[in-house]
């Protein structure tokens, strides 16, 4: 047999080689490169359009950042795929670090014995002694489980004087209803914090093989709103009580099925919140819902509050201002106004006023939690 040894490739094909590898990796880092900057580019526009959300266009707003979020979403998945064309199959790849699950996650052990046995060498079958073990954690998830709760309540009678003993019958989260209190929040957390409208719900449930109906849907989130309103009176109570009160409302897009179109109502929130000043008094949101923004709103939710209001400058609020409410401007406002300026044309001026808000502010932050005599000495020297 006649052995045909093959020739070493000649220097300059390994030179090329080699060129065209370091011109395939800068094409790569380059379109890596370009990727980061627009996943950046996206982040700050999204920053911004937020900062810009407010008044007339946010509705329209609204729906460009959650454009250019899907945009970012898909970039930022991209960019966590591993790169199959560009990986080596005899190189091991290093798997992403992850953080360590959370503490308070229940865990469930599920112990891999060799296949063998645990006790019997699989070569020379001599007795095995466990030298230690290797763990590995991963987050699994159980999906929605529904199930029937059935109340089971027996009858007793006395053999002597025949009285009939029963327990009494537990507290429904809907009279004659078949959805417990746990049904109820599922279906209200996931129609308003999650936003899965009740036709999706209804959906999700019949992929499960639950058959319940929309409209049965609609009447058990009424019947939570009902349940609910006596916390949310106590809320009110609570902030209606307080000296000071912080008031901001948002444009939300409501379905307007007569003009076959979306409306924009307005989401009012009343908050008490005296932490920063060394207060104990935990805080209270309160939040009420109008079709429009017009003034007899804030002005009918304050009624008989005399305290000091923080707010916009909306004249909606001037009238409680009339009427005894002392009014407390703010900050954050006027420096947003004066950020927009600045990032569509710096000048010395917009500059000059943002550089002595954030010193302000590096002021406030110092102090941020201390008892209202301590905050007051330290802006009078520092501020």
């Amino acid at each position: 047999m006649t052995w045909v040894s093959e020739a070493p490739a000649a220097p300059s094909d390994t030179t090329a080689r080699i060129a065209a590898l370091e011109a395939s990796l800068a094409r790569a880092n380059a379109a890596l490169a370009a990727r980061d900057l627009l996943i950046d580019t996206l982040r700050g526009q999204i920053a911004r359009l937020r900062r810009m959300q407010f008044g007339a266009s946010s509705e329209k707003l609204g729906r460009e950042i959650a454009q250019l979020e899907l945009a970012l979403e898909e970039l930022e998945t991209e960019s966590a795929l591993p790169d199959v064309e560009a990986a080596v199959p005899d190189t091991p790849t290093r798997p992403a670090p992850v953080r360590s699950l959370p503490d308070h996650l229940p865990r469930e052990e599920i112990v891999h014995e060799p296949v063998s046995g645990a006790c019997t060498c699989p070569d020379c079958g001599g007795m095995l002694r466990r030298l230690g073990v290797d763990t590995h954690e991963m987050l699994d998830v159980v999906p929605v489980r529904w199930r029937v709760v059935r109340q089971v309540r027996p009858k007793y009678s006395c053999r002597r004087c025949e009285k009939i003993v029963q327990a009494p019958a537990p507290v429904s989260a809907v009279a004659r209803g078949k959805a417990t209190f746990a049904t109820l929040a599922q279906v209200v957390v996931a129609k308003f914090d999650h936003h899965l409208p009740l036709y999706r719900q209804a959906e999700m449930m019949a992929a499960q093989g639950l058959d319940i109906d929309r409209s049965t849907l609609a009447g058990w989130t009424g019947q939570a709103a009902a349940l609910l309103d006596p916390v949310v009176t106590r809320i009110r109570d609570t902030v209606l009580a307080a000296d000071k009160i912080h008031a901001d409302d948002t444009p939300v897009p409501v379905l307007d099925p007569g003009r076959g179109k979306t409306a924009t109502g307005r989401l009012w929130v009343y908050a008490t919140d005296d932490r920063a000043s060394g207060s104990t008094t935990p805080p209270a949101t309160w939040y009420r819902f109008t079709p429009d923004r017009t003034a007899i709103h804030p002005q009918a939710h304050l009624a008989g509050f005399r305290g000091f209001l923080q707010a916009d400058a909306y004249a909606g609020y001037d009238g409680l201002y009339r009427s005894g409410v002392t009014e407390v401007a703010c900050w954050a406002h006027f420096r947003r106004k004066v950020f927009d300026l600045h990032e569509r044309s710096p000048t010395p001026l917009t500059t000059d006023i943002l550089e002595r808000i954030g010193a302000l502010y590096a002021v406030e932050a110092e102090v941020r939690g201390q008892p209202p005599n301590a905050r007051h000495r330290a802006r009078q020297q520092q501020s």
